[in-house]
């Protein structure tokens, strides 16, 4: 079993990330538990993001590293908030803020103008210096409510109604919406990837 650090502090994302990737040959550890701090998110994309993650991860421990990064985009907003989803209404991770934000921003949108997706990014390096990362994209299509619907999860799983369903993501149950959502699609393009290259 290769160890593999998760360029996140998140233990919601890592024990997410190790189930999802039990019968890869990795065991994922957060770099908050080898005292590792978070990088200076500075790029223009959200793969620029997370390949800064995962370097950042791969230098300062010496393994291989795994790094994420996804948001919301919304089309009547021209993409915003994007990098910005989780400082959209200024404070970093303050979901209820964000979330009256966007649905202010919106309101008076009419239903078929308020289309959106959530976007996953994630990266693994062999080494801080790879020059060929793994890069798995998952893009998660729907609609952003006039209200917020729901108690689960977090961010704007309230207000983000996916595509061909009823309810908001924030009522799904977790284990529709893991293998539905973003993160779950691009986990499981990033696993096959990782199946191809098992000797």
């Amino acid at each position: 079993m290769q160890r593999i650090v998760l360029a996140s502090s998140n233990p919601g994302k890592l024990v997410e990330f190790n189930e999802m990737l039990a019968d890869s040959g990795f065991e994922v550890i957060s770099q908050g538990s080898l005292g590792i701090g978070d990088a200076e998110e500075t790029g223009l994309t959200f793969v620029e993001n997370a390949l800064l993650k995962a370097r950042h991860a791969a230098l300062a421990s010496g393994l291989p590293a795994l790094a994420d990064d996804s948001g919301l985009c919304v089309d009547h907003l021209h993409g915003a908030p994007g990098l910005y989803s989780a400082r959209y209404s200024g404070g970093h991770g303050d979901d209820a803020a964000n979330n009256a934000k966007l649905l202010r921003d919106l309101d008076g949108v009419p239903p078929g103008q308020r289309g959106a997706f959530f976007i996953c990014v994630l990266v693994l390096l062999h080494r801080a210096d790879d020059p060929a990362p793994l890069i798995a994209e998952g893009r998660w299509y729907g609609s952003i409510l006039d209200e917020g619907r729901g108690t689960g999860g977090f961010g704007y799983n309230p207000v983000f109604l996916p595509e061909g369903r009823s309810e908001s993501v924030a009522e799904m149950d977790a284990a529709l919406k893991n293998r539905l959502s973003h993160r779950g699609q691009a986990l499981a393009k990033l696993h096959a990837q990782l199946a191809e290259r098992q000797p």
